[in-house]
C-alpha cells in the first residue's frame, strides 16, 4: 500500500481535527503552514488497514456486523508520504451466545521490513453465536473510583460519517438510512473507527502534548454506537503504567469502554 499527504490530511479531518478551532492541529490538517511541518495522527494506520482485501464474511448478513473493539500499537511515527506492506489474518472466532466475535489482526511493515504498527480488531456478527465455541478471555479492566484527571469534549458533525468514509470505511450502514434500518438502527451510525480516532486525538492532546512520537498504544471496546452530531466526552485517568479512559456522549451514553493507552518507549 501507499499513502500521501492528502490521504493523511483527509483522515485527520475525518476524525475531527480542526473542528474545535481551524487554527489548531494545523500540523495534521495542512501541508503548507509556515514553519510547521506536516504530521500524521498516530491512529492513521487504522484507516490504512481497511480495504486491503476481501473480508472473510461469506454469507453473513453485512447489516448485522458491528465493530466490537480495536487495539493499536504504534512502533514508528508515519511520515506524510510512504509505502508499506500490510499483512492481515483471522486470529480467533469466539462464541458470545448472541453472536460471534471474530478477531482480526494486521501487521504493517515498511519496505525494509521494519515494523511500523500492529492492530487487532474485533468484529461482532450478530446472530452467529451459539455454535459451542470458546467465549474468549475475560477482561480485568477496572474503572477508577476517583475523578478523572482530564475530560476532553469533542463535537462530531452531522456529516462526520460522510467525510470519514473517504478514508476507506464505506459501508452504507453509516450513510444510507434504509440500509441502517435493516440493521435495526433508527438512522446511520458513525463508524466505530471514527469514534476511536476522536478518542485518540483527545488522548494525544491531553496526555502527550500533541506529540505523535509519544503515542505508543491504545485499545478500547465499542459499547454503543455514536450518531453523527453527538458530542463526545473522553474521561482520562493517569495510572502508574499508562492511562485508562472511557468515552460517553453528552447525554451520558457509554460509547467507548475498557480504554487503555500507553506512551511509546524511547529509542
Amino acid at each position: 500500500m501507499t499513502w500521501d499527504s492528502t490521504r493523511a490530511i483527509l483522515y485527520a479531518l475525518g476524525v475531527g481535527a480542526g473542528s474545535d478551532d481551524p487554527e489548531l492541529e494545523l500540523e495534521f490538517t495542512t501541508e503548507n503552514s509556515i514553519d510547521l511541518e506536516q504530521a500524521v495522527l498516530p491512529t492513521f494506520p487504522i484507516a490504512l488497514a481497511v480495504g486491503g482485501g476481501e473480508e472473510p464474511w461469506h454469507d453473513v448478513d453485512a447489516t448485522k456486523i458491528l465493530h466490537a473493539d480495536q487495539a493499536l500499537t504504534v512502533h514508528a511515527t508515519l511520515p506524510p508520504f510512504g509505502e508499506a506492506l500490510m499483512e492481515a489474518g483471522v486470529d480467533a472466532i469466539f462464541d458470545k451466545g448472541s453472536g460471534a466475535l471474530v478477531e482480526l489482526s494486521n501487521r504493517m511493515t515498511d519496505p525494509s521490513g521494519r515494523l511500523l504498527a500492529e492492530m487487532v480488531s474485533g468484529a461482532f456478527l450478530r446472530g452467529e453465536g451459539g455454535f459451542g465455541g470458546d467465549r474468549g478471555p475475560a477482561s480485568t479492566w477496572q474503572l477508577p473510583t476517583r475523578k478523572p484527571d482530564a475530560v476532553v469534549e469533542q463535537a462530531t458533525m452531522p456529516w462526520q460519517a460522510l467525510l470519514y468514509r473517504l478514508s476507506g470505511e464505506r459501508s452504507p450502514l453509516h450513510t444510507d438510512p434504509e440500509y441502517a434500518a435493516l440493521g435495526g438502527f433508527n438512522r446511520p451510525i458513525l463508524q466505530g473507527a471514527c469514534t476511536y480516532g476522536f478518542a485518540g486525538r483527545a488522548i494525544l492532546q491531553a496526555v502527550y502534548g500533541g506529540d505523535p512520537d509519544r503515542f505508543g498504544s491504545m485499545s478500547a471496546r465499542f459499547a454503543a454506537p455514536v450518531v453523527p452530531g453527538d458530542v463526545l466526552r473522553t474521561s482520562i485517568w493517569q495510572q502508574d503504567v499508562g492511562i485508562v479512559f472511557v468515552t460517553h456522549t453528552a447525554k451520558g451514553t457509554l460509547v467507548l469502554d475498557r480504554g487503555i493507552a500507553t506512551e511509546r518507549p524511547v529509542g
